[in-house]
Parts: structure tokens; sequence; C-alpha cells
């Protein structure tokens, strides 16, 4: 199992972004959140098997249609245990 956080910057605030990702999550079997942050961009911590991340990834970094993405920073931490992947609201 593999947990990371992502910060993706960009044009993903008000596009859907977060929706995307969440179906991505439940496509992937990824357990964690997402959400906005106040700076304008987003965090994603997601957790689950190494193969399902890496693809997982690879779905968000591309983001929905109307969204753009400019930098997506990915750290390895420590694994958590989330049972859910869950949209959080700021």
């Amino acid at each position: 199992m593999k947990r990371v956080r992502v910060i993706v910057d960009g044009r993903v605030q008000g596009v859907g972004f977060r929706y995307f990702v969440a179906n991505g999550a439940k496509i992937h079997n990824i357990n964690g959140y997402v959400q906005n942050l106040p700076d304008g961009k987003v965090e994603i911590d997601a957790e689950g098997e190494c193969e399902n991340i890496y693809h997982f990834l690879l779905q968000c970094k591309q983001g929905p249609q109307l969204s753009r993405v400019d930098t997506f920073m990915v750290s390895d931490i420590p694994f958590y245990g989330y049972r859910q992947f869950k949209i959080k609201q700021r």
C-alpha cells in the first residue's frame, strides 16, 4: 500500500476538478480525500495499491476537459488507513 499527497496548481477550481478526482478514485479503488485550498490549488491525499495509485495519478494529472494542470507535485507520506474517498468542503 502507498499514500501520496498531491498539490495541483493551474485552472483547477470551478471546473469540476474535485469531482473528476473523486470519480477516478472510485475507478482505481483509492481512499483519501480531495479539497480546494485557499490559494486556488487543489490538494489530493490518496492511498491504495501502488499500481492503482500510479494509474489514478496519471488520470488526475490530465484533469477534466475545462481544467488546466500547470504543476502537479507528488509527495510520499506515511500510510493512514482511510476507508473511503471524500470531497472535502472548506
